[in-house]
């Protein structure tokens, strides 16, 4: 069947869009950069390359803030330019099916829904898949069979913690711990141990690549501003101290899993005890955080292979697959849901 149709994920860091056309997964930074009279600078990875440099009169934003949209103006102008591009500038009518998080109020529900209707993307029809499903499905688990199914992800923002059974949401829980909460507590130890002050992005680095630092017996280069002398510097920060740093957040993140672990029905959890934990999000990829998770709940982790897109690869199959068709709801009749 040949017809145009989107899965979109909008998380806080990246967008992930699924084109049914070329059947691939589109990712890019969800920033957008706009001058101080209000027009388009740029958007996507080209304004997430100016973040933390750009002077005054260029500002640089998240319209998306803990999972939700925060600014649902810049938004649209995002997902219209995403969109024009992946259909080369001619937009034509295209079905979107959009994944929201499980844990929001439904007035923010029905956001995602206004976001795609009034985006200018000539929307045929408006679908609504919870986030936790999609995850599922993306990381091949039939979430429609009678097994329980614990996923975590793990975001920039927040971390999803859900027990799916049967095509739905047992019970979720959406904590505000995630990628963006890890880079603010390197920063703060560096700053701290090193009287040194560095970016976002620096951070970022480093926690991405600790694992690898870690192989090689290395410690992590970075450069920032000294706090006493004012000057930019190189320092060598020791892989022990950023795992230090996590390791609160790691406990935290394994405290909220227990926590809906202990509200989860016996035959459930007897599924959840054979099959392991799932766990996925961009965020989950940082160094020792599955081990800390398997030590913590006694359970089996599996990692997804794609954690960025098993959101948008979920929607994919929906999209495609009749059998998951049901998983889609719209959020117009779902406002009681």
């Amino acid at each position: 069947m040949n017809y145009n149709a989107f899965g979109i994920d909008l998380g806080t860091n990246n967008i992930k869009i699924y084109n049914r056309a070329d059947d691939e997964v589109f990712v890019e930074k969800n920033m957008i950069a706009l001058t101080s009279k209000g027009q388009l600078f740029a958007y996507g990875d080209a304004a997430f390359d100016m973040y933390e440099k750009a002077p005054s009169n260029i500002h640089i934003s998240f319209p998306l803030n803990n999972g939700v949209i925060a600014d649902i103006k810049n938004m649209q102008v995002l997902l219209k330019y995403f969109v024009s591009d992946l259909m080369r500038q001619n937009v034509k009518p295209a079905e979107y099916y959009i994944a929201v998080p499980w844990d929001v109020t439904e007035v923010e529900k029905r956001a995602f829904y206004d976001l795609v209707k009034d985006s200018g993307v000539r929307p045929k029809k408006v679908m609504v898949v919870e986030k936790s499903l999609a995850d599922g499905l993306g990381m091949d688990i039939d979430v429609k069979n009678s097994q329980g199914v614990l996923v975590v992800n793990v975001g920039f923002d927040t971390t999803e913690i859900s027990i799916l059974s049967l095509g739905g949401v047992v019970l979720s829980k959406l904590i505000k711990v995630g990628g963006r909460k890890f880079d603010e507590v390197i920063r703060n130890a560096v700053r701290k141990e090193f009287n040194l002050i560095i970016g976002g992005k620096t951070a970022e680095f480093v926690k991405m690549n600790i694992k690898e630092l870690e192989t090689e017996n290395k410690a992590a280069v970075v450069y920032g501003r000294d706090i006493v002398t004012g000057l930019p510097v190189e320092r060598e920060i020791p892989t022990d101290l950023v795992c230090e740093c996590l390791e609160e957040l790691f406990s935290t993140i394994i405290d909220n899993v227990k926590v809906i672990l202990e509200r989860t029905p016996p035959e459930l959890s007897a599924d959840i005890y054979k099959n392991g934990l799932y766990l996925t999000g961009g965020a989950s990829q940082v160094a020792h955080l599955a081990e800390r998770l398997s030590k913590g709940t006694g359970l089996k982790v599996n990692c997804a292979e794609n954690p960025v897109g098993s959101v948008a690869l979920g929607l994919s199959k929906v999209i495609k697959d009749d059998h998951y068709k049901s998983i889609a709801y719209s959020a117009i009749e779902g406002m009681g849901k």
